[in-house]
């Protein structure tokens, strides 16, 4: 298969330099939406508000459109400048932005991260808006939908400001429990922030905001147990009690009148897919729904992989699913340079082979700041690869303090022995978890025939470094999904029997305790070393 060469962008700003790789057609708004660079913009990208003024400086481009004539004059044309939503990237080109947009903490969701998602409510005629929600223990995914039209509006991701209290979920849900009054802050953060993105969605790709949150219908939230309870601050207790592991934990809100109060949306239906069992959440089942697992025959397997790991196997008649600490290592924090798939952060390594040295693909080009979740596999694969590191995690000669620096001269580059030990327990628990599915549902490796990896590593993953290290089995048919378990929200948002698609997964829906189950621990040991499965 012939893959297209990939088309740069490189923007000026002030005196920074910024390169990103684009697809072809993708507007000039759209690229800059997903990076730290934003366009002022006021009109949902249709050139009405002609606000989003930038300055060609050449390459393969289209022609003026209709907006442009009427919102820039012809001297302004003369001169290069363009609407960046009129703009669309043909082949590599150059722009100058001049007066950006002031920083936001919202990305847009890459168009590539995005699945297709059909599905319509065409008898709705009031509040025909919906909004859908994964809420992640470290990233917050948001998107707006016309329900009536089946059209996606626009998507938002950012850091969930829950972080404050510990990136681990314990953390948090102790610190729920220390203080009623912490608990409210605690949910009032989470709900504070879905508003706030989808207040930006609404000033930038709508026009109007006030007046659209009371057009918004439904508000539909998925995310695992921990999260879904930290929102309405209940199930908390039920949840860290170890008998509740592998029973429905009720996350619905104890007092819903009061509850409803955070969401400004006067007539929005705010619902929440009950989780599957402890902390086993509705974004699991979320992302069941999009990649259509439980449709397979026998054999399909799911990881929805981030700080808590969920995992899915489908033996045809029961999904067997379970959870485990993933730990922050696989969304890029918790190690010495960890980051989010953001500008800046190394996304995926390669060796120069018998040159020596090693490149690394830093998202939005310039320098890089430090490693995103598939940039940490990469790392620690290259590193085993080259003889750098054992396959027993240590380095064959102490790299100092520091750690290990891919990129001569680039700190923010350096892999440290923790960062190598925080991979290999997460990869170990994740592959122990795998096997033991596997056992309980008397198969084997070779009996997989789907693998869905979906969650921190999105589209950036490369599988063959994976399967290096031992993280993903060697097998052919591994299909990557950036972001299935908002998918599946939105899937649900668009149907009548939403929630209930939600319910037929779960009930179907076999939660093992790893804790309680027999060679996990074993497999968990004998998975720590880098080595293929």
């Amino acid at each position: 298969m012939n893959v297209p060469h990939p088309i740069k962008l490189t923007i000026q700003s002030g005196s920074a330099c910024h390169r990103l790789a684009v697809a072809a057609g993708t507007s000039v708004r759209d690229a800059l939406d997903s990076t730290d660079l934003r366009v002022r913009a006021a009109c949902g990208g249709s050139g009405s508000c002609g606000a989003c003024v930038v300055r060609l400086l050449g390459g393969e481009v289209n022609p003026h459109t209709t907006s442009e004539y009427q919102k820039l004059t012809a001297e302004e044309r003369e001169q290069g400048l363009r609407l960046a939503c009129q703009l669309r990237i043909k082949g590599d080109a150059e722009i100058r932005l001049d007066d950006p947009a002031p920083p936001s903490r919202w990305k847009s969701i890459p168009a590539e991260n995005l699945a297709p998602v059909t599905g319509r409510i065409e008898e709705l005629e009031r509040h025909i808006y919906g909004v859908a929600v994964d809420l992640g223990t470290t990233h917050i995914r948001v998107a707006l939908w016309d329900r009536k039209r089946g059209r996606r509006i626009a998507t938002r991701r950012g850091l969930n400001p829950q972080e404050v209290f510990g990136a681990d979920v314990l953390n948090r849900l102790d610190a729920a429990l220390a203080r009623p009054e912490r608990a409210r802050e605690i949910s009032r953060l989470a709900s504070d922030a879905i508003v706030q993105a989808v207040r930006d969605i609404l000033a930038r790709d709508v026009g109007e905001v006030t007046p659209m949150l009371a057009e918004i219908g439904h508000v539909m939230v998925v995310g695992n147990t921990a999260m879904l309870a930290l929102l309405t601050g209940h199930g908390i207790n039920a949840l860290l009690a170890p008998d509740n592991w592998q029973r429905a934990i009720d996350c619905r809100p104890s007092d819903a009148a009061a509850w409803i109060t955070q969401w400004p949306m006067a007539h929005a239906e705010i619902t929440l897919p009950a989780p599957v069992a402890g902390f086993i959440g509705s974004d699991a089942v979320a992302a069941v729904i999009a990649t259509h697992l439980a449709d397979d025959p026998p054999g399909s397997m799911l990881l929805d992989v981030g700080t808590n790991t969920e995992i899915a196997l489908w033996d045809g008649q029961r999904l067997h699913l379970t959870s485990v600490p993933g730990g922050p290592a696989f969304e890029g924090v918790g190690i010495r340079h960890g980051m989010s798939a953001e500008t800046g952060a190394i996304s995926g390594v390669t060796c120069h082979g018998a040159a020596g040295g090693f490149a690394c693909e830093v998202i939005g080009g310039g320098a890089a700041r430090g490693f995103c979740g598939s940039g940490l596999n990469d790392a620690v694969a290259v590193l085993l690869e080259a003889g750098i590191v054992k396959p027993s995690g240590r380095f064959a000669l102490s790299p100092g303090a520091e750690g290990y620096a891919l990129l001569p001269g680039n700190p923010h580059s350096a892999i440290t022995g923790a960062d190598v030990d925080a991979f290999q327990r997460a990869k170990a628990a994740t592959a122990a978890a795998m096997e033991t599915l596997l056992d309980i549902a008397g198969m084997g490796w070779r009996d997989i025939r789907r693998l869905c990896v979906c969650g921190a590593f999105g589209r950036h993953l490369h599988i063959g470094h994976a399967q290096a290290v031992g993280l993903l089995p060697a097998i052919a048919n591994i299909e990557l999904y950036a972001d299935a378990a908002l998918a599946g929200c939105e899937q649900a948002l668009l149907a009548r029997d939403g929630e209930q698609q939600f319910f037929q997964v779960t009930n179907a829906a076999e939660p093992v305790n790893l804790s309680y189950t027999e060679g996990y621990e074993d497999r968990y040991i004998d998975h720590l070393r880098l080595k293929p499965i």
